[in-house]
């Protein structure tokens, strides 16, 4: 049996409003343009000129009204309607009119030319509704498939896929740094879209999918369009979110015109974004299996496995969140291949920022590893976003290219905003948060296997920091000794320490350190096995990896009450430890503090070189004068 394709219908209420919109417009011609342009066939004329044309025969028919006179005139086939004031002092009038044959009329007729009546009367409506329902229909046909919510229905399953043809986007592998097993791996798909019969001499077929997987900004989209660009197919891009409808259904449909309109451009490739969204695992809820969602999934799955994978159609997926995805859309014949597309490590950081470097004009003395070794932990779009910010602060200070400087000021408003400088802290504060910040430093260099200081700074972020420490890394570092988690939890403890060691008191400054502390000694307890009470048992399970992380307690209620203890011993016993270490190094714990105090900024050599020199015990006396402020 044949099956024809149904062509998509205006809806009923649209022809509705178009038959409403008809009736007004004609409703308004008649009753204000006609008249008008009526009104226009009548002369003015003297009472003289009417009478002469009575005397000549020329006045067929006459309307009398209480003060003018409208009269018929024909003259050489032609009819022109005239009119003049009414003159009551004429009693003979009516006898000459009546002697004349006039015939007398209650209204006399309008009288134009033919041609010009036929243009009024018929083919200007007609024109008029064929131009509007022309609009309009247009217009409602462009609209169908753009319209969501409740005007889903009137989309009729098209797609909204954005269509980049023939290498558009001029994107390019070389374009991408940092993802290079990601790049290796999309390689072998664009040759084979370039070569594919070296492929099927061997009998190979190419994967029909690919799903990228790693945290925001790290390049997945980006990825995807360096492979159209280099295979110069043409590219389809849609995000998930795209597919969502009100209407049970129509997601579906979309899915089909999607691969349709694939099938006919092949080769090609296919990029759904964010596929998370209608890729998540079926529960089973909804009513009769009849969810709008779980339509829209399994059509795509029937889609992946009906259409023919050596026409070269090629469908690249993005998520964040693989571990919340339908196992039926991870087989083999689906998304054949997994590229974990993570955080770039040193050296892709490097690379990165030497890329996004090329657009903006630069020092020749930058020294890029430098910056990629203090961005540890910045995804692409944030190494993106240092280069620009230091571009913009070049602009700032009237510079015409962005230098060293610029560009660790920008890891410092990525990492921790921009500098608030209505923001102005009180002696005796600006005193607390100068020995807070140096408890943090202190702490960190007596202990070993911690991270070098690389600067301090007391001055306002617009993250709401009063100040911060940062510690640089020397290089990679991707296991962590429980040595250096307890020696992390002490750092993170040293600003509060100093507070209580120097002023006998604490303040709320410390609330973000107490956050970090906890989160890392619960890890070490519930996750990673570093208690003795608990062995290798894991109690603590971690989903959204790549958002995060969002941890969820796999133990009894019991088992957590004990868990919370080992937290609180853990985070107590470094806290004492930094407090020890503050009290044996007092002398440079003041030291430090007054010159972060009068500079508001110490960088890593600085804090070095104080402290390692003798300590200058003579300015106690000075710095507990400044604490009685």
């Amino acid at each position: 049996m044949d099956i024809k394709e149904n062509k998509p219908q205006p809806p009923k209420n649209s022809t509705l409003f178009f038959c409403g919109v008809v009736l007004v417009i004609l409703l308004i011609l008649n009753i204000f343009v006609m008249p008008a342009l009526s009104q226009r066939s009548i002369q003015d004329a003297t009472y003289d000129a009417f009478l002469s044309d009575l005397e000549a025969g020329k006045i067929s028919e006459v309307n009398l009204d209480e003060d003018v006179i409208y009269y018929l005139e024909k003259t050489d086939g032609r009819a022109q309607v005239y009119k003049t004031g009414y003159i009551s002092s004429d009693v003979d009038l009516v006898k000459r009119l009546d002697d004349a044959d006039v015939v007398f009329n209650k209204e006399v007729p309008e009288t134009m030319s033919p041609l010009v009546s036929i243009l009024l009367s018929w083919i200007l409506p007609f024109a008029v509704i064929w131009l509007l329902g022309g609009w309009l229909m247009k217009k409602l046909m462009k609209n169908m498939g753009n319209m969501g919510g409740g005007a889903g229905a009137m989309s009729f399953g098209k797609s909204n896929a954005k269509i980049y043809v023939k290498s558009s986007t001029g994107i390019k592998f070389s374009d991408v740094a940092g993802e290079d097993e990601a790049k290796e791996l999309l390689t072998e798909i664009v040759d084979y879209l370039h070569n594919p019969e070296k492929y099927k001499e061997i009998g190979a077929s190419m994967p029909k999918g690919a799903l990228l997987v790693g945290p925001p900004g790290t390049g997945k989209t980006l990825l995807a369009k360096a492979v159209a660009g280099e295979a110069n197919v043409p590219f389809f891009s849609i995000s998930g979110s795209e597919f969502v409808e009100m209407f049970v259904g129509m997601g579906a449909a979309k899915v089909r015109d999607l691969f349709k309109q694939a099938n006919e451009k092949a080769p090609c490739i296919v990029f759904i974004d964010e596929i998370d969204t209608i890729g998540k695992k079926r529960d089973g809820q909804a009513m009769g299996g009849n969810d709008e969602r779980e339509q829209t999934l399994n059509q795509l799955l029937t889609e992946m496995d009906g259409f023919d994978g050596s026409k070269g159609v090629v469908i690249l997926a993005a998520t964040n969140r693989p571990d919340s995805l339908d196992p039926a859309l991870l087989r083999p014949g689906r998304f054949d291949r997994r590229i974990p597309v993570e955080l770039p490590d040193l050296k892709g950081r490097e690379e990165i920022l030497k890329v996004h470097a090329r657009k903006i004009k630069i020092a020749d003395n930058v020294n890029f590893y430098e910056i990629a070794k203090a961005a540890s932990g910045a995804s692409g779009a944030e190494l993106a976003n240092i280069v620009n910010e230091a571009a913009l602060r070049a602009v700032r200070d009237r510079r015409k290219f962005a230098t060293q400087a610029d560009l660790e000021e920008s890891i410092e408003v990525v990492i921790a905003g921009y500098q608030k400088k209505s923001r102005v802290l009180s002696e005796k504060e600006k005193l607390i948060v100068s020995y807070h910040e140096v408890g943090h430093a202190l702490v960190a260099a007596m202990q070993t296997n911690s991270a070098p200081v690389h600067k301090i700074t007391i001055i306002p972020r617009t993250n709401g920091a009063l100040g911060y420490t940062m510690q640089v890394e020397d290089g990679e570092h991707f296991l962590m000794s429980k040595e250096e988690l307890e020696n992390k939890i002490a750092t993170f403890t040293g600003g509060r320490a100093a507070e209580e060691l120097i002023f006998h008191s604490v303040t709320t400054g410390a609330s973000n350190d107490i956050e970090q502390a906890t989160k890392l000694a619960r890890g070490m307890i519930s996750r990673f096995g570093m208690s003795d009470d608990f062995d290798m048992v894991a109690m603590e399970s971690m989903s959204n990896q790549y958002l995060g992380g969002d941890s969820s307690l796999a133990c009894s209620f019991e088992t957590q009450t004990q868990i919370d203890k080992k937290v609180v011993e853990l985070v107590r016993k470094q806290h004492q430890k930094a407090y020890k270490i503050l009290e044996d190094n007092i002398g440079k714990l003041h030291e430090l503090a007054k010159f972060l105090y009068e500079n508001e900024t110490i960088t890593g050599e600085e804090f070095m070189r104080i402290l390692n020199t003798k300590p200058r015990i003579a300015m106690n006396q000075e710095m507990s004068a400044k604490e009685e402020q």
